[in-house]
């Protein structure tokens, strides 16, 4: 895997696992890294620090029954470098059942990454909101 695909799997993966329901998985992304929130205006570092966000997150989200879309991805990788950057724009939906999907949230995520072992991680993510729609859940 190239490591253009390699980053883009793991921005992609958030999402996933953020629908998902996965507490673990989506944290474990930070376990290394720096998590900045435009919205909040905190930095936080490593798991432990961004675990209470996603677990009141994903509280709201089983009951607001939402999804992440990550759109515009580009990522800036030099051959043989160590570090990397992507920026994406993310769109939240809302789909109550019984009611037409709204747009709830929109944003952007700045990530900067690190090869370690290998293998790219997260060592940085700006998390920014530019719109907000319907009744919204926090950022993220």
């Amino acid at each position: 895997m190239s490591d253009v695909d390699e980053i883009s799997a793991l921005v992609h993966s958030y999402a996933r696992l953020l629908d998902g329901g996965d507490v673990d998985g989506v944290t474990a992304l930070f376990e290394h890294s720096t998590w900045r929130s435009m919205p909040k205006g905190s930095t936080l570092r490593g798991a432990a620090e961004v675990r209470p966000i996603y677990e009141n997150l994903l509280a709201q989200d089983r009951t607001r029954h939402t999804k992440h879309l990550i759109t515009n991805l580009s990522v800036h990788v030099e051959p043989g470098a160590i570090t990397a950057f992507s920026h994406c724009r993310w769109t939240i939906l809302q789909g109550i059942p019984g009611e037409p999907i709204s747009i709830t949230l929109s944003g952007q995520y700045a990530d900067t990454f690190e090869k370690v072992d290998n293998r790219w991680r997260f060592s940085d993510r700006l998390i920014t909101t530019d719109l907000s729609g319907a009744p919204s859940p926090p950022a993220g």
